[in-house]
């Protein structure tokens, strides 16, 4: 898988000079346990990038509920961390991929192209007794990343708008099914769905740090290949990363609309759909 390094290859490749490891571990509803996994214990040598202060930008009216970081300074924190426009990223997380995939989806956004996930994350590195470590490194701050915006990754809330009239484009809900039914609502002001979205459940892509296989990610997402454009999103721009990960394993290119449900119900009058 294009996207992604196993756990033997991070062991036989972590003394590599351009490397830079990076623990994404986070909790949404508990700001202060990524940083409290990390200190317990972290694959030597990881450097700690928090969702909370590194990962998300000031939250307003609109943005959704974790709004982009001001890429500026995104990354100059990549670089305080010792990443360079030659280095190669390996990014972890607990192993259900969605911290870990905003990083990396932030990361290729900014123009990098050497930034994998570990499959299986901390979950598995731990049950194959890995080496771990309480010792924070270090960082070297690198003076050679460059940031170049990708984006043809990215929509906006307007075109969300014309694909919600439209057939040629998919917009792809990555909540679970009960929320895109408007069934239930922890988190949103509105229960319900954009106009004309498909449900592709993000959780249905691993399953205790253990990723599907090629063929099926390639048969799971085979319905939205004739169409022009997908649109991606979730409730704030963090679980759907994951569908855009696996979407590009499958050879699509989908973009992702950050802000997600929580951005859409944010401005009156957009209208919402329950099943």
């Amino acid at each position: 898988m294009k996207n992604f390094v196993t756990q033997s290859w991070l062991v036989e490749n972590s003394s590599n000079d351009n490397l830079v490891l990076l623990d994404a571990r986070a909790e949404l509803n508990d700001a202060a346990a990524g940083f409290t996994q990390y200190k317990e214990g972290h694959i030597k040598g990881a450097h700690f990038v928090s969702m909370e202060n590194t990962m998300t930008g000031e939250v307003g009216r609109h943005g959704g509920r974790h709004p982009l970081p001001d890429m500026k300074i995104f990354i100059a924190e990549m670089r305080n961390l010792g990443i360079s426009d030659s280095s190669t990223i390996i990014i972890y997380d607990n192993g259900d991929l969605a911290m870990a995939g905003r990083l990396w989806w932030l990361l290729k956004y900014a123009g990098k192209d050497n930034v994998f996930l570990l499959e299986g994350g901390m979950k598995h590195w731990l049950e194959n007794r890995l080496e771990t470590t309480t010792d924070i490194p270090e960082p070297k701050q690198s003076t050679s990343l460059s940031l170049t915006l990708d984006k043809t990754m990215i929509a906006e809330i307007a075109d969300v708008k014309t694909a919600a009239a439209s057939k040629d484009t998919a917009i792809v809900d990555s909540r679970a099914y009960e929320r895109y039914a408007g069934q239930v609502e922890p988190l949103d002001k509105l229960p319900g769905h954009i106009p004309n979205a498909l449900n592709y459940p993000w959780m249905d892509l691993v399953d205790e740090g253990n990723i599907i296989d090629n063929e099926e990610i390639s048969e799971k997402f085979k319905p939205l290949e004739h169409y022009e454009e997908i649109i991606v999103h979730c409730g704030s721009g963090i679980t759907g990363t994951v569908n855009v990960l696996f979407m590009e394993e499958a050879g699509l290119k989908p973009k992702l609309y950050p802000g997600g449900y929580s951005d859409w119900v944010s401005y009156d009058g957009n209208e919402v759909i329950k099943d």
